[in-house]
């Protein structure tokens, strides 16, 4: 142990005590240490100046074993501490284990190491251990193993301590009381926390503010302000720390007047100076969206900290003043003050806002030029960059080179699959994310809860929602508004009115348009009436949305009156002006209607630019009708906006086709071969069991093929016997009939629902998604099928959902 470079006695009398700061001695002196021998104070010194590196510590222990003092608790402790704080807790332990009898002041300092290096189980272990071999332990003990248990979230364990300080009576120092207070706030045990306070016999400032920093994190903001009142009756001064706690209050309360008075008292209390208490004001100004507040605060401070700076960032970002945050960032970088991880984690947020995909890639250089500590958080900061950017190859590539993956994390992923339309690739994440143990939070699973809905995955959903009411997530106004959009889209309206109708749920307006548009989709635009109307009785305003969601469900249900009346109402009675969506709307209602020449004229008359909703909702009305001068001249206009979308090419194409044009539609056709442009392919998807099928126009791959053929093949045989006639005009292809009949058999949706009849108990019903309008023969088809096999069948298509029951749909042919 005694190193070679050190002579024991030599040392110590080669190293004068000039080379000991003047502090170190004063500290010593102070600390009434006279009473020690000579050699003990020196050591305790050396131990002081030269315990930054081991080797210094190691050569000062080699001595005092040398000196035989080892066995002096005092020296040990410090020894101990010294050891502990280079995170040498082997050799800190060894030095403890060599006393027989350790007494609470060398039994502390263990404790304290143990826990200044996060390992909690040993603080915890070693308590226990002081208890049961009777060395005896104060108020010191019980605080740091308080802050362990605190840390490893063992209330139980926590509680024992507590009583064990009270039954031993040492629970009366304010030190321990202070975190007695923060433990019990932290688990939310309030009424334990206040009658601790209570009992306190002397109350200094930290006390008071440890109960006022739990209520205003409990957010119980009123107790805090009341307990300040309480606290200023009773003569005690407030300190920075106090003022921080009453300013985060006022950003939980939302009260801008408030703040602005507790302002004012930071600057009576002459706390004005505090860059805790500045940096707490700029946040808080920030939260209400007072940013040039904000900015007042932090321009007046006279020292700027780069929590500051990180601070007044982080606000104009949440204010949505992304450049004005890179302006600051930029100042910050031309004052020669440096950045963290929590700079570049706010200014990547700011270019997540506003899908700035180029200056995101600049910051994630940055990270790597300036060597910044690799975390989670900037991690995740990064895979929510690239998701929302689009960016999805560059988000995964980073979400798979994490090592550490929080559930944050894996919701940033989840959020950027289903916002990018993979829908089904988000839940496949979800799985891998259940499998490695890691817990969903409520924003994982609204997001699963929109990816059900995007896919029209029933039982997931269901699942899903199972797991907010567990978690208790699923009483949010926000799940819950999405859980009534999941059912509608899934099929199963009658579950969304369920959750819309539960008398525990409040309601605002968004949920109600969510009801609405849920109607809308299924054609139930009666049902949207009314509940437009109770809505209005109920004393909620409608808002823009309430009248897109309104005028799509009369348009899908051919309700023209109510439409237009609506329409003048929304101005008239609402004194909401109708912006492009709701003159697309209009003009979808008006065309599906067949008032092809009024929709004409509405559009010449609109306010404002015609927009390509409007001329597309025309356009399908002109295929509807077969009004193809007006088609082509909306045709015309589309393509002047975008002549690459394929979808306005294949439209035109179709209204040519059913007019028997046949050389127009190899005209378009050729121009989309030219210019590379593909139709895309109809699909429709089924959930069998826990698993989702997808089956193609004219696929003969599936596994089933042969069943579903035969299947296909006798019910043609039985609906013909019905009276059932192919419809071939829906065949907008210039072939002979009895291959139009053969292609119409091979469409998706007949396909999705012959292996639903070959996979599902009969009489249960069958739930099919197709991306594309369900043809005209197929919508007949399908009634017929739902007769013949006494089942129900809910089709949901790009438009709506059909219900095929008894050989009716919902829609009475009106799609």
């Amino acid at each position: 142990m005694p190193s070679p470079n050190l002579n024991t006695h030599n040392f110590l009398h080669k190293v004068p005590f000039k080379f000991l700061s003047l502090h170190s001695f004063s500290s010593i002196k102070n600390a009434n240490f006279n009473h020690l021998p000579l050699d003990i104070q020196r050591f305790l010194l050396l131990l002081h100046e030269f315990s930054n590196t081991l080797l210094s510590v190691k050569s000062i222990h080699a001595q005092i074993i040398t000196n035989s003092v080892s066995k002096h608790q005092f020296l040990s402790s410090n020894l101990v501490r010294s050891y502990s704080e280079l995170g040498c807790l082997g050799l800190a332990r060894k030095v403890f284990d060599k006393i027989p009898q350790p007494k609470p002041i060398l039994c502390n300092s263990m404790l304290n190491g143990y826990l200044r290096n996060q390992c909690y189980k040993e603080t915890i272990e070693l308590f226990e251990l002081m208890g049961a071999s009777d060395w005896g332990f104060d108020s010191y003990s019980c605080n740091f193993v308080l802050k362990a248990c605190m840390e490893l979230e063992d209330y139980e364990r926590g509680t024992e301590i507590i009583k064990r300080a009270v039954d031993h009576r040492v629970d009366g120092d304010k030190f321990l009381g202070s975190s007695m207070i923060n433990f019990f706030m932290k688990f939310g045990d309030f009424n334990s926390a206040r009658r601790v306070f209570n009992q306190m016999i002397s109350r200094d400032v930290v006390c008071w503010n440890s109960m006022i920093g739990g209520y205003v994190k409990g957010c119980y903001y009123v107790a805090a302000f009341d307990l300040f009142l309480e606290m200023i009756l009773c003569g005690v001064r407030p300190s920075a720390i106090t003022m921080v706690s009453l300013v985060q209050a006022c950003g939980g309360m939302r009260d801008l007047e408030l703040g602005k008075r507790v302002h004012g008292l930071v600057l009576v209390f002459g706390l004005g100076t505090d860059v805790l208490v500045h940096t707490a004001l700029i946040d808080m100004y920030s939260k209400l969206g007072e940013h040039e507040r904000a900015r007042s605060v932090f321009d007046i401070m006279p020292a700027k900290t780069l929590v500051s700076w990180n601070v007044i960032i982080s606000g104009y970002v949440q204010n949505c003043l992304v450049y004005e945050a890179f302006d600051l960032f930029q100042k910050l970088v031309l004052t020669g003050g440096g950045f963290d991880s929590g700079t570049i984690i706010s200014l990547l947020q700011s270019c997540a806002q506003v899908a700035d995909l180029e200056s995101g890639k600049v910051l994630h250089g940055y990270i790597f030029r300036k060597g910044l500590d690799i975390n989670v958080i900037l991690c995740t900061a990064l895979v929510d960059l690239y998701s929302k950017c689009g960016a999805l190859k560059e988000a995964t590539f980073m979400f798979d080179r994490m090592k550490n993956r929080n559930v944050i994390t894996w919701t940033a992923m989840l959020v950027g699959l289903a916002q990018n339309g993979h829908a089904e690739d988000a839940i496949r994440l979800f799985g891998k994310m259940q499998e490695e143990g890691v817990t969903a939070n409520s924003t994982t699973l609204v997001s699963l809860v929109h990816c059900c809905a995007h896919l029209g995955l029933l039982k997931k959903g269901r699942s899903v929602h199972a797991r907010l009411l567990r978690y208790g997530y699923a009483f949010d106004v926000v799940n819950r508004t999405a859980l009534i959009d999941m059912y509608a889209k899934c099929g199963n309206i009658n579950y969304a009115e369920r959750v819309f109708e539960d008398v525990s749920f409040f309601k605002d307006v968004i949920s109600w348009n969510s009801m609405i548009t849920g109607y809308g989709m299924h054609g139930q635009g009666h049902k949207a009436l009314d509940l437009y109307r109770r809505m209005l009785e109920e004393g909620l305003k409608p808002n823009k949305t309430t009248f897109v969601s309104l005028l799509s469900a009369c348009s899908h249900s051919g309700l023209v009156d109510q439409g237009r009346s609506l329409f003048l109402s929304m101005e008239s009675d609402h004194n909401i002006r109708a912006n492009e969506k709701h003159y697309a709307c209009y003009v979808d209602l008006l065309s599906r209607a067949g008032h092809i020449k009024e929709a004409e004229v509405l559009i010449k008359q609109m306010p404002f630019q015609s927009s390509r909703e409007v001329f597309e909702a025309l356009l399908n009305g002109c295929r509807m009708h077969k009004n193809i001068d007006i088609g082509i001249k909306a045709a015309d206009y589309l393509l002047s906006l975008d002549a690459t979308n394929p979808g306005i090419y294949i439209m035109l194409s179709n209204i040519y086709a059913e007019a028997r044009r046949w050389d127009a539609v190899d005209h378009i056709r050729g121009l989309m071969r030219g210019r590379g442009l593909k139709k895309t392919p109809g699909y429709s998807l089924i959930e069998v069991g826990k698993q989702l099928h997808a089956f193609f126009a004219g696929e003969d791959s599936h596994p089933n093929s042969v069943e579903i053929d035969r299947i296909l093949e006798n019910l043609k045989s039985e609906l013909e016997a019905l009276g059932y006639v192919p419809d071939t005009s829906c065949v907008l292809r210039d072939v002979d009939e009895a291959m139009k009949i053969k292609s119409l058999w091979r469409h998706s949706e007949r396909l999705a629902i012959a292996f639903g009849l070959l996979h599902t108990p009969a009489g249960s019903l069958i739930r099919i998604s197709k991306n594309l309008r369900v043809c005209g023969d197929c919508h007949t088809v399908t009634k017929y099928i739902s007769k013949v096999v006494k089942r129900e069948i809910i089709v949901r298509d790009a438009n709506r959902f059909h219900h095929f029951v008894d050989g009716k749909c919902s829609c009475n042919d009106y799609w």
